[in-house]
């Protein structure tokens, strides 16, 4: 079985073999491992690319850089995202940049994050997480 994932570099989708773990995994088009899970920032057109063309959940970060709690939770939301390469691709969403975004997903506190699975939302949550809360609560998704 194959699943659908979109590099965070260059935005290709790439089908590749669902495992549960991966050695090696590169992107297709501009060869960058897509093991390198770091958050990714973005605007609405990416933040569309990931949800409609991802077969893993997509764990999107409403943020804003004068927010406290949100800066709290950066690096754990950091460390989750690299601790679970291909199995949930995490993004950031800073919504003094991206206003339409959080109004077009009812963002009324931030931090908000939102898991996305077969490209609808699957679950919501408001307030700062540390690590392993974020990671446990991502599981649920997948």
């Amino acid at each position: 079985m194959n699943v659908n994932v979109v590099c965070p570099h260059c935005l290709k989708v790439n089908r590749i073999p669902k495992k549960e773990s991966y050695a090696k995994a590169n992107c297709g088009e501009c060869k960058n491992s897509l093991l390198k899970s770091a958050p990714v920032s973005v605007d609405a057109d990416k933040l569309g690319t990931f949800i409609a063309n991802s077969d893993i959940p997509v764990v999107v970060d409403f943020w804003a850089p004068w927010c406290g709690p949100c800066l709290q939770m950066a690096p754990a939301f950091e460390e989750a995202a690299l601790a679970m390469p291909l199995q949930a691709q995490f993004v950031k969403v800073n919504t003094d940049e991206e206003q339409a975004l959080g109004a077009q997903y009812g963002i009324q506190s931030i931090p908000t994050l939102i898991v996305f699975k077969n490209g609808k939302e699957a679950d919501r949550v408001s307030g700062a997480m540390d690590k392993s809360r974020l990671q446990n609560w991502v599981r649920q998704s997948l």
